[in-house]
């Protein structure tokens, strides 16, 4: 006997596994990642992601090994809003990262241009807290390595991250 599964539902809004995603008036919630693509310029796009790490890690979609992925081809503009926290809550380092990178027709990843703001640093002097660019070697795939140094408190890394994507070719 066949199974119905009840995995997509428009019934006052749109939702999957009866987890409501856009409701009926129009907003979006609980998604992993939105994209934004308008029908008239079909070579860009606009994603946007939650990153997560702890420590001094890679952060990620998954907290494992899911990081963005940039189509070959293209160059981007990367936005990236991060903070690390202690667990206490009283020590914070956050940054804004505004990015060029280009992804070529193999795959290889280059960050062309990059500027930082600090928005804010109370980090201890005895302490160093850090935020680069992760070259993972793999192709298509964009991230940022997040390192604490000087204590063992844990710190709890996350990331809003913007992906503006144009094709070249």
């Amino acid at each position: 006997m066949p199974i119905s599964k009840k995995s997509f539902s428009s019934s006052g809004g749109f939702a999957v596994n009866e987890t409501t995603i856009i409701d009926d008036t129009r907003n979006v919630s609980a998604v992993n990642t939105l994209e934004i693509k308008n029908n008239n310029f079909s070579d860009a796009t606009r994603k946007e992601y939650i990153l997560k790490g702890t420590n001094t890690s890679i952060l990620s979609l998954n907290n494992a090994t899911s990081y963005i992925n940039l189509s070959s081809n293209t160059i981007n503009f990367i936005t990236a809003k991060i903070i690390g926290v202690n667990n206490s809550g009283n020590t914070h380092y956050s940054l804004k990262i505004e990015s060029v990178a280009s992804c070529d027709s193999s795959g290889d990843v280059l960050v062309l241009s990059e500027l930082r703001t600090i928005i804010e640093d109370s980090v201890p002097l005895e302490q160093t807290w850090a935020v680069s660019f992760y070259d993972s070697a793999t192709i298509n795939l964009f991230s940022y390595s997040v390192s604490r140094s000087g204590t063992t408190d844990t710190v709890k890394w996350i990331a809003h991250v913007d992906v503006v994507s144009v094709l070249w070719s």
